[in-house]
């Protein structure tokens, strides 16, 4: 034991009181923008569905359909590693999670599109449609085939279409409420937004929906797509996105990126129209950036090229999915858009080989930074946050076991979340 040393300060404790008093509004400021992250499951992709289209069988034909094009165009576990050039080490375990995952759950989160994917229809028609969906989504949460997360894509809040979407989602929900009520894994999705005022009207939306049923406030949010240039670069400058999340009043969920509408706004040819674009990855570095802590969560968009027809053509645009769904999590964009049952393969195969290649070195790190082992890498509290995140999403979707992640690191399910958000919680999947 060395002399104990003598402590002395200069200031009275007034300096410390009136410093902490000016900042009281800055605190309360922080806590109210910047949440964090919500610390529910956020799902891999999202499959969009028109709504004409959609039926109660729907989810388990895209499943049945993924099996089948595995079947045909990679039918074990080598060639399907090959193709996409997956490690050898993880060939199998990662071919037979995908197929597991196709036969449990082949869709995380669905949209029933009233937007692009629908189009213009006649009033009762449309009406039709949206109270059908409603019947459709409550029957699937009843009888235990839901996705975990479902729900609607209305049309946006442009004059020609306004009424049309207002009149869609009233219907929607009015159907949940009178079904029992608004399920748990519900999402609304807000198209073509390019004004923080249409965010604005869509919360006056639901709030009036909230007091017309004696809904909690809050209880509806939703997802805001951005489509356009002007809702990354306002006309004065500005972030417009930041200023979106926060006309969302807490109500924002997550920033989708439209890959097809916001490339063809800055003027990119069809033929350049991608997810990897220079246009794109500016667009969602702004996204990120505004949603970081905010509690939003940033989706990367979708690509067009359908791995249909002969084996070579499926083959290339197995690989082409495969590639930008690595790329979009290298960039943090945990979350993408499948357009067709053939996406899921390379989907889950993507997401289950970036976990899996990369559980031991996590797992590693994270137990060395608990027991305070060091080691090579010195890890920060905001890094063993980023692990813990990474595992949990990794086990969330189904890449990884809980029993392996907590033989690897020593910690309980519990432990990572506390870990990884205070606020964590909310829907999870029972690993395989």
């Amino acid at each position: 034991m060395g002399q104990q040393e003598k402590v002395a300060t200069s200031l009275a404790g007034a300096v410390s009181e009136e410093i902490s008093a000016s900042l009281t509004a800055v605190d309360a400021e922080l806590a109210r923008r910047y949440p964090g992250d919500p610390g529910t499951r956020q799902p891999v992709h999202t499959v969009y569905v028109p709504a004409d289209t959609f039926t109660a069988g729907t989810i388990r034909s895209w499943g049945d359909q993924a099996l089948t094009a595995l079947d045909e165009h990679a039918p074990d576990a080598a060639s399907f590693a090959a193709l996409l050039g997956i490690p050898e080490e993880l060939a199998a375990p990662v071919h037979d999670r995908v197929r597991a995952k196709l036969g449990r759950e082949p869709v995380e989160d669905l949209r029933i599109d009233f937007e692009d994917g629908y189009g213009p229809r006649p009033d009762a028609e449309e009406d039709e449609a949206a109270a059908r969906a409603a019947r459709l989504i409550s029957e699937a949460y009843e009888n235990g085939t839901a996705a975990p997360y479902m729900g609607i894509r209305m049309k946006c809040m442009e004059a020609a279409v306004r009424d049309r979407g207002i009149r869609t989602t009233d219907i929607f929900l009015t159907g949940l409420m009178q079904a029992g009520g608004l399920p748990e894994g519900l999402v609304l999705t807000l198209p073509k937004v390019t004004y923080p005022e249409q965010v604005t009207a869509f919360v006056r939306l639901l709030e009036a929906f909230e007091e017309a049923h004696g809904l909690p406030s809050g209880r509806l949010g939703f997802e805001i797509q951005i489509e356009t240039s002007q809702s990354i670069l306002a006309a004065d400058g500005t972030a417009a996105v930041a200023r979106m999340i926060d006309a969302a009043r807490g109500r924002a969920t997550g920033l989708h990126y439209g890959t097809f509408d916001y490339s063809a706004c800055v003027g990119v040819s069809a033929a350049y129209q991608a997810s990897d674009h220079p246009a794109a990855d500016h667009a969602k570095a702004v996204m990120q950036v505004a949603a970081a802590g905010t509690g939003v969560r940033i989706s990367d968009g979708s690509t067009n090229v359908l791995p249909v027809g002969p084996t070579h053509q499926v083959h290339e645009a197995w690989r082409l999915h495969y590639g930008l769904t690595r790329r979009a999590l290298a960039r943090a964009y945990y979350q993408g858009w499948d357009m067709h049952p053939g996406h899921l393969p390379t989907r889950y195969a993507a997401v289950y080989t970036f976990y899996r290649e990369g559980l031991e070195q996590a797992a590693a790190r994270l137990a060395a930074y608990v027991a305070k082992a060091g080691g090579d890498v010195m890890d920060e509290p905001a890094t063993a946050k980023a692990l813990s995140g990474y595992l949990l999403r990794g086990i969330d979707c189904g890449a990884l076991d809980t029993a392996e992640v907590a033989r690897l690191t020593g910690l309980t399910r519990a432990d990572l979340d506390a870990f990884a958000s205070p606020r964590r919680g909310g829907l999870t999947v029972t690993a395989p």
